[in-house]
């Protein structure tokens, strides 16, 4: 051996036995495998966070939705004791047999004065006043009925009238509009002839109802302040009873300013009309 050798031999550490190398790795083999493992918590704690939200979503979407608050009370406008007696007019006359009775018998009253009309459906009339000393007098031609501006409205053109009450009402304007009624004293002329349909006109159940129904609609009618009856617009008055559906007085032959017509006196008309079967002798 030369002195490099002696050197190399000197620097170099010896390797262990292979018997000593396989205990070694025996051991560190056991150890790792013995050793308690460990749990990875930001792993778990993801899970918990994901299950958690899935929980909530499930629960979010099975409650029921919040219901919306309810809309506010409408106002109802207050209807007038006047508009309630025509409503309750209406109502009864409705219901009313149709000419329940073989004429139809209206009355008059100014002052000290009154005149009587008996009406047949075929058209026949009767007449009674202080000139006639008690006894009903036929007429030769029985009076034009004017309503809506027309002097030849038939009792069989009565009993077709619409029964609606906006019907009726635009009726009435498109003939008063073609007989060249000013449209100032329109809505007097409507009226007036409403009124006439309740009273002194023979009407049919359906067509008195749905006159009352427009009357009572009129913004100008109220109650009367003494509580008698209806207050029309200009003053006049309509005396109605709700159970019966009858017209009991009325001052209803209006002039064209709307207020009531009177006589030479100042005396206002007054109407009352009702089926019967009798006829004065």
């Amino acid at each position: 051996m030369n002195d490099l050798q002696t050197l190399r031999a000197a620097l170099v550490t010896a390797e262990p036995a292979q018997d000593v190398v396989d205990r070694s790795r025996h051991r560190l083999q056991n150890r790792m495998l013995g050793a308690p493992r460990r749990r990875v918590r930001p792993l778990a704690i993801g899970i918990g966070v994901v299950a958690a939200a899935a929980a909530a979503a499930v629960v979010v979407t099975t409650l029921p939705a919040t219901p919306a608050p309810p809309p506010p009370p409408q106002a109802v406008a207050p209807v007038d004791a006047g508009q309630r007696v025509l409503l309750a007019a209406a109502t009864v006359a409705e219901r009313a047999d149709v000419g329940t009775g073989k004429y139809w018998h209206s009355t008059t009253k100014v002052g000290k004065e009154t005149w009587e009309y008996w009406n047949t459906v075929d058209g026949h009339e009767w007449y009674r006043d202080a000139k006639t000393h008690g006894k009903a007098v036929p007429q030769p031609r029985p009076r034009p009925i004017r309503l809506n501006g027309d002097d030849d409205v038939t009792i069989s053109g009565i009993l077709a009238l619409p029964a609606d009450p906006a019907a009726l009402r635009k009726w009435l304007v498109e003939g008063l509009t073609r007989h060249g009624m000013p449209a100032n004293q329109r809505d007097t002329a409507v009226l007036q002839s409403l009124i006439d349909l309740v009273s002194v006109v023979p009407s049919p159940p359906a067509v008195r109802a749905a006159a009352f129904r427009a009357i009572a609609a009129d913004p100008g009618v109220h109650a009367a302040p003494d509580g008698k009856g209806v207050q029309l617009p200009g003053g006049g008055r309509l005396v109605v009873d709700p159970e019966t559906g009858q017209v009991d007085g009325a001052s209803v032959f209006l002039g064209p300013d709307g207020k009531p017509a009177t006589d030479t006196k100042g005396h206002t008309y007054a109407v009352s009309a009702e089926w019967t079967d009798d006829l004065p002798k």
